[in-house]
């Protein structure tokens, strides 16, 4: 398989072509959707391979025997990220959205304050309030296209009804990889007001040359109310499977966590933890790395483009596959700037504005698709500002 070849996933009940007319009004017929986190290219051979054995023996009981499950991500994680995972720490949750709001549930009450460094992931704050819970915006600081971190600020807006922290590390939709300074100024954060703090760590293996992420359970000190969350689903592709991996260092913690699972009901299906226990290999890590370098790539192609374009910056992606977009340099108002896209580009974006506060000037650009794609999408973006040349 190359990543260049173009694959037509309409009509396959895809949320993010079959959809996009529906939501954003950009026509099917010649749109380019570049909008939901998901990739237009297929997963690794060894992935595919492992649905097609469970075809050929055309059996889908109940699944039995987690140990391979456990073991590749424990492999995975120490492999690819020099971080111990015992497999007893480990969760499966239906994606991590579903792990977001188990850890609202387990760790908060209706009316608490759930911390979120905005702009951020918008599924969050949508869990968040869907709980009943607060969400208490900390919001990020743009210092010349670069997001920072502003703990005496963020100090200052706690009241102590904030119980839970949850921190995107990679960054989306600003791409940033923390440094371990900055992850050490969160776990200080976090121990001053007394905070749980669930790290998302979906994106941590797609990051750039340059750039090393560090997990924050390698931070010292934070382990007693430290949640990690990791999954294959945006490294692979494998996002319809909504499996994701929980893991609790802390037994406490691990004890709260794994009641309320169990009240709930919850356990893994077999699709899931057959195609995870298949990514996370060696022929997985070969895939991963091929992938990072295409998307790579794409990651040039669009900064070139939309800084060549007068009004308009690309944040400098460290990690991710989604461009976030600055159009304030337009001088134009959110609707005006967002109609060119999608109308006059047929471009399906992200508004900015549903990743909370300082994103109403972005858009969020996902060019995890075929380099002819990203480049057919530029030239169109280019046209629809071309006025401003």
């Amino acid at each position: 398989m190359s990543f260049d070849d173009v694959i037509d996933r309409f009509g396959t009940h895809c949320a993010k072509w079959d959809m996009m007319e529906p939501i954003y009004g950009v026509p099917a017929g010649d749109g380019i959707s570049m909008w939901v986190a998901d990739m237009d290219f297929r997963p690794p051979q060894v992935v595919q391979q492992a649905i097609e054995k469970m075809v050929a023996h055309g059996i889908y009981g109940y699944w039995g025997g987690e140990t391979e499950y456990r073991d590749a991500i424990c492999w995975w994680m120490q492999t690819r990220h020099g971080w111990s995972v015992e497999p007893d720490w480990i969760f499966s949750t239906h994606g991590l959205v579903h792990g977001t709001g188990m850890c609202v549930d387990t760790w908060t009450e209706p009316g608490d304050g759930v911390v979120l460094m905005t702009p951020v992931y918008h599924a969050f704050a949508r869990v968040i309030r869907a709980a009943g819970r607060e969400v208490v915006e900390c919001e990020l600081v743009n210092e010349n296209g670069r997001y920072e971190m502003d703990f005496e600020t963020w100090d200052a807006k706690m009241t102590g009804r904030e119980k839970l922290l949850i921190l995107c590390s990679p960054h989306n939709p600003g791409g940033r990889v923390w440094t371990r300074a900055e992850l050490e100024g969160v776990a200080a954060f976090a121990k001053r007001h007394d905070l749980i703090l669930v790290s998302d760590e979906i994106h941590h293996d797609l990051v750039y040359p340059g750039q090393d992420h560090t997990p924050m359970a390698l931070i010292d000190g934070i382990e007693d109310r430290l949640v990690m969350m990791t999954a294959t689903t945006k490294t692979f592709n494998i996002a319809g499977t909504h499996t994701g991996n929980v893991i609790i260092p802390d037994p406490a913690l691990r004890k709260a966590f794994g009641a309320r699972m169990a009240g709930l009901g919850l356990s893994p299906n077999s699709f899931g933890i057959a195609m995870t226990t298949a990514a996370y290999s060696p022929e997985g890590a070969v895939w991963v790395d091929e992938l990072v370098a295409y998307l790579d790539g794409n990651r040039k192609l669009l900064d070139d483009s939309v800084n060549a374009i007068p009004g308009l910056s690309s944040m400098a992606m460290e990690s991710t596959y989604l461009g976030w977009v600055d159009f304030s340099g337009t001088g134009m108002d959110r609707e005006e700037f967002t109609r060119r896209v999608e109308q006059g580009a047929r471009i399906a974006v992200n508004h900015g504005p549903s990743f909370g506060n300082g994103g109403e000037n972005f858009l969020r650009f996902n060019f995890a698709t075929p380099r002819s794609v990203v480049a057919q999408a530029m030239e169109r973006l280019e046209a629809a500002f071309g006025d401003l040349q």
